[in-house]
């Protein structure tokens, strides 16, 4: 995928996402709130045909209010399916109807489409209920990348996931192998037969472990990191304990000092040639680079001002965004030249005040993160989303507000 295929994606993703959001917090009174899924292989005339159906089985709802709502839904989508000739774009359509309450017992009406989803839509569904239908598409906007992980020394073990930039810790066990000293009247080659045979046990443990979790998602798993000391990790790959299946899905051995969830996330940094184009790596190899230039260099910029002038005036290689940032920008005229606000979502529009006294006129209030990514767009700057599962991802939106980039050359701002 080119750097613009990519950038076009997030877009994408994070306006699906924003959709997603609004439409959870709709609510309806009884089950007026009405979605299809519509997969791409799904005639249009068809689904036509099932709304009409819907429409005329309606009429048999007792509740007036609810009769009305939901026959109002099903010709607002009919209206909208209009748009589209005999099939649905590529991955399908989702499209949401319904009236929703706003208040003091009124309703209003609500239509969106959302036209080819980031993954295709699998199957038609049709469901009229109270919320909206959301739940499959927050699923496809879900973390990308599934790699089993297994972290192992003599004496414990740790099991659990990489889920696209989150590591998850599942199952552990410890071992009951004996210390190299045997203890007194014991022979030595007893004493190292029953070791032998404690390490073989703790070996089948650990593999009835993985092959549990990990045999069933075996198909949609993209690899295995197993990670330990030298010599257990080997001896336990070559034992062949894993499920054969797995044993080939084994994407390499890694070195580690801990056994226990911290291995998990150890063997994630240890394999980060390996999991080059896993997005936990990206998003950590983009941050270290932020950090380098802040603390050693002169080509970072953050926070949402000094980032705006920066991307103004061309200057932003990379724009950094937290995929949990939900602020606005609020422009104001002030006479030869405008002042912005950046403001949660959730606020009212404050009232501005000009730097030179006088009172700021409102010229617009905008979602930031599709501020930014037009300006971005406009001047050529690649958008990088960073997770907020790891640390330093924690970081940019705790410490430095959610915005940041890497600077083609310093400009001082």
């Amino acid at each position: 995928m080119s750097q613009q295929e990519e950038g076009q994606s997030d877009r994408k993703r994070y306006e699906f996402q924003k959709v997603i959001e609004d439409l959870k917090q709709y609510e309806g009174s009884g089950t007026q709130l009405v979605t299809i899924y519509i997969p791409s292989d799904k005639q249009i005339s068809d689904v036509v045909a099932h709304v009409t159906q819907e429409h005329s089985e309606a009429s048999n709802i007792k509740s007036k209010q609810t009769r009305t709502n939901v026959q109002d839904a099903l010709t607002s989508i009919k209206d909208r399916l209009r748009y589209y000739d005999t099939f649905p774009p590529d991955n399908g359509i989702v499209i949401f109807s319904g009236a929703i309450n706003s208040g003091g017992g009124q309703t209003t009406m609500v239509t969106k489409a959302l036209e080819d989803p980031p993954e295709p839509v699998e199957s038609f569904r049709y469901h009229c209920d109270s919320e909206f239908l959301t739940e499959p598409l927050e699923e496809m906007l879900g973390d990308k990348g599934l790699y089993g992980l297994v972290v192992l020394d003599r004496r414990e073990a740790n099991v659990g996931w990489l889920k696209g930039k989150r590591v998850e810790p599942v199952k552990s066990a410890s071992s009951l192998v004996p210390g190299k000293q045997r203890k007194g009247g014991q022979s030595a080659q007893r004493f190292a037969r029953l070791r032998l045979e404690a390490i073989d046990n703790f070996y089948q443990e650990v593999a009835g472990m993985a092959n549990d979790l990990f045999v069933p998602k075996r198909h949609d798993m993209d690899g295995i990191l197993v990670g330990g000391p030298s010599p257990t990790k080997d001896e336990f790959l070559d034992g062949g304990y894993l499920h054969h299946e797995l044993q080939d899905m084994v994407l390499g051995k890694f070195d580690v000092s801990y056994t226990d969830e911290s291995g998990l996330y150890d063997i994630v940094d240890a394999a980060s040639e390996t999991l080059a184009d896993a997005e936990v790596m990206k998003d950590k190899q983009e941050m270290e680079t932020f950090f380098k230039e802040l603390h050693e260099g002169d080509l970072a910029t953050y926070g949402f001002e000094p980032t705006r002038k920066n991307l103004v005036m061309g200057s932003v290689d990379r724009l950094l965004l937290s995929e949990d940032l939900r602020k606005d920008v609020v422009v104001f005229d002030c006479g030869d030249k405008e002042e912005y606000e950046f403001i949660d979502r959730r606020k009212n529009t404050p009232e501005h005040t000009c730097g030179d006294g006088s009172d700021a006129e409102l010229v617009e209030r905008e979602d930031a993160i599709e501020y930014l990514m037009t300006l971005a767009e406009q001047r050529g700057t690649e958008t990088k989303f960073i997770s907020t599962d790891f640390e330093k991802g924690e970081q940019l939106l705790n410490a430095f507000g959610g915005v940041a980039g890497i600077l083609r050359y310093s400009t001082g701002v």
